[in-house]
């Protein structure tokens, strides 16, 4: 420790596997920090997020009502699927923005319930997102 000052190895690495991933997914940088704001003011978010770059798949340890964050990953898909009328998953359906989606749903499902869990309980809100 020098001039007071302690860092957290794995938050540093988390920030720049967002940035990475990020740039990946298509997202720009407010976007991004917003996201980063959501981790820093919620560890079990944090912690999933680590666990998701170490892994590359989901924890899924964090519910909100019942609901993780593979659930609300499987609705941005079903979302995008019927939004193209395509029924199946293809290359341009990005996987990463995907789940950085599932990310900011969860953050702010954690905040207000409501409107997720309507979209949720119901195939009626598989043709619209949760924005």
């Amino acid at each position: 420790m020098q001039n007071g000052i302690i860092l957290d190895g794995r938050r540093i690495r988390a920030y720049e596997g967002l940035l990475s991933l990020g740039e990946y997914a298509g997202f720009d940088e407010p976007k991004l920090n917003e996201l980063w704001q959501e981790f820093v003011a919620e560890d079990r978010l944090m912690t999933e997020f680590m666990y998701y770059l170490d892994h590359h798949s989901l924890k899924d340890s964090l519910k909100c009502e019942g609901y993780g964050l593979t659930d609300l990953y499987v609705h941005r898909i079903n979302v995008y699927n019927i939004a193209g009328d395509i029924g199946k998953n293809t290359s341009i359906c990005n996987k990463e923005t995907m789940i950085l989606e599932a990310f900011f749903d969860m953050a702010k499902m954690l905040k207000d319930p409501g409107p997720y869990l309507k979209h949720l309980g119901s195939d009626f809100g598989l043709d619209r997102g949760f924005n």
